[in-house]
């Protein structure tokens, strides 16, 4: 077996087809499914072919967790010069539409992967898989049951108890094939029969007793209309679809792994092309939930701001947030894929958050608790403009012009009246500097005379510190961000923590409800912040870097022409980068 890493072709890129197995050098690192491929490509097996797909069902807003799953399945079918299809599980209409679709698409893209022309439905195979139906039946393997659901259950018995036969299980293959054409026609109500696997009411894995393979439902569905009244259930469905698409590889998540029998049984009964399905760990959050019902629950409830929330787990919330699509692609790379479920720190995405803004996002100032200072010593009728990079990390990003003038703002955590004994910003009698600007002294504090809050500071600059430099060598420790009055822009920023502060919010005790661990202070809106004047145009979607803040996106749901609102992305705390320093000490 060839362990060896691959070099990864560009995320967006087309591998001629057949170009599978060329032993590169790499940055891939390796797993176990990796290793299973490897070796498939090396023996010859699928004749060299790496054929992989992302089958989401559209009942819902993908999440981080389908993230990983994506970066998987495309990032292996590019690294072995595979192909990877986008199919829509899409077997239950009562629950699925092209909203959906269209937002699940929109996602994928946005990650950074293409499928081509490759954009597949379960519903594109209805008659074929009614076909296989049919051949089941004839075979002997399959049979039209009347037990009601509850029924079912009934029958099929315990962990330590094997089910029973359902009195219907020894119908002829005529009488089975009359009802199920029956059931197609709509002759039958919902619930009245199913199509059922002929299999093993004593099996110790309960999903093969005579598990169902059709159900009626009197739906109309979004893509057939009413062309249908049966459905396919999934584990019938999806083991053929990849059938069909000649799939190599199946991935799936563990919760899966029960379910791989019947998806070989039901292929092997059929004798058709018979792709594997390998199970990898699903990806947990701590302070997050992933549950779709859980989400729905807070979207219903008002909880959130819809699907796109911020702080959801969805890709439409992150992407709102202005997380990156190579910060999570990265993340994923580093959490690795694994055999075993485990719950991965939210910090280590917030560091591969941090770790591609701080390299691409244009830093700025923004004051969001503003406090006047008057620079006494500064003359009223003048202006001056100053010189401030973009980004120290990318020089490539260039330098920008920034208003300064008498009258300033700073924030109000900035300045105390009576400072500790290590406090190096500003204070009466205390001198800092203000970025990319001058030195400063703060000489008093005027007072709101009715509630005695402090409304001004009046300060004396140093002319001869231009640019935030001393000429005569005198060094200040204290450095402060700033916006100039008269060109400062009035913006609303609103401040996103997690949504949960409990650390695993899945945990939770009989009786006790999940959203009992939501966080109060998960939102705060803060409606009379100043930002530099060139923010006033901000498009929606664009990141920044707020100096000693944190990084900030121009929300694109409530942003104006002219009134951008921001969202802040991530703090600059980084605890994940603290705790692998830690390690690397104690190594």
């Amino acid at each position: 077996m060839n362990n060896m890493k691959r070099k990864i072709p560009p995320v967006n890129g087309t591998p001629p087809a057949g170009a599978a197995g060329k032993k590169e050098e790499s940055v891939a690192p390796s797993n176990f499914i990796r290793a299973i491929i490897d070796e498939d490509v090396e023996t010859g097996k699928w004749d060299g072919r790496v054929m992989t797909r992302f089958p989401p069902e559209p009942n819902g807003y993908l999440h981080i967790g389908h993230a990983k799953s994506i970066c998987l399945n495309f990032g292996l079918a590019n690294d072995f010069g595979g192909r990877c299809n986008l199919r829509f599980d899409d077997t239950d209409p009562s629950k699925e539409s092209m909203e959906y679709v269209e937002s699940i698409k929109a996602d994928v893209r946005w990650l950074g992967f293409d499928w081509q022309d490759r954009e597949y439905y379960a519903s594109d195979y209805f008659e074929r898989l009614y076909d296989y139906a049919v051949t089941l039946i004839k075979a002997g393997k399959a049979y039209v049951d009347d037990l009601s659901p509850e029924e079912i259950r009934q029958y099929r018995g315990t962990l330590t108890e094997p089910g029973k036969n359902s009195p219907y299980r020894g119908r002829s293959v005529a009488e089975n094939l009359d009802l199920f054409t029956r059931m197609r026609d709509g002759e039958f109500e919902d619930g009245a029969r199913v199509l059922r696997a002929k299999i093993d009411m004593a099996a110790p894995n309960l999903l093969m007793r005579d598990p169902t393979l059709y159900r009626i439902k009197h739906v109309s569905h979004y893509r057939t209309a009413d062309r249908w009244c049966i459905y396919p259930m999934y584990d019938f469905t999806h083991c053929l679809s990849d059938s069909i698409e000649k799939i190599t590889h199946s991935l799936c998540t563990l919760e899966f792994e029960i379910n791989r029998e019947l998806y070989d049984w039901v292929l092997d009964a059929l004798a058709v092309y018979h792709p594997q399905q390998i199970e990898f760990a699903r990806l947990n959050l701590t302070h997050t939930v992933l549950s779709k019902r859980k989400l729905i629950e807070l979207v219903k409830g008002g909880i959130v701001d819809g699907w796109d929330d911020p702080r959801m787990p969805t890709l439409s919330g992150i992407r709102r947030r202005g997380y990156t699509p190579a910060a999570i692609r990265n993340f994923c790379e580093r959490i690795g894929v694994a055999k075993a479920n485990s719950t991965v720190d939210i910090a280590l995405l917030e560091h591969s958050v941090r770790e591609d803004l701080n390299q691409n996002a244009m830093r700025v100032m923004a004051v969001l608790n503003p406090l006047k200072v008057v620079i006494t010593n500064y003359p009223e009728d003048r202006q001056e403009e100053l010189e401030a990079d973009n980004n120290p990390e990318n020089p490539s990003a260039g330098s920008r012009r920034i208003p300064f003038s008498r009258v300033l703002y700073v924030e109000r955590d900035d300045f105390r009246e009576e400072a500790p004994r290590k406090w190096f910003r500003l204070a009466p009698g205390r001198e800092v500097r203000l970025k990319h600007a001058y030195y400063i002294t703060c000489n008093e504090a005027v007072k709101d005379e009715q509630t005695g809050e402090v409304i001004e500071l009046h300060c004396t600059y140093d002319p001869q510190t231009r640019g935030g430099w001393s000429q005569d060598g005198r060094k200040v420790k204290g450095t402060l961000h700033w916006v100039s009055s008269a060109h400062a822009v009035e913006v609303e920023v609103r401040l996103y923590d997690h949504l949960f502060s409990k650390e695993d919010p899945n945990a939770v005790a009989g009786g006790e409800d999940f959203k009992e661990g939501i966080n109060p202070d998960s939102l705060q809106i803060l409606p009379n912040c100043r930002v530099e004047p060139a923010l006033a145009d901000a498009k929606p979607g664009s990141r920044y870097q707020f100096l000693r803040l944190g990084y900030f996106c121009v929300d694109p749901k409530y942003s104006a022409p002219g009134k951008p609102v921001f969202n802040r992305t991530v703090t600059l705390r980084d605890t994940w980068a603290k705790i692998e320093k830690s390690q690397k000490n104690k190594a």
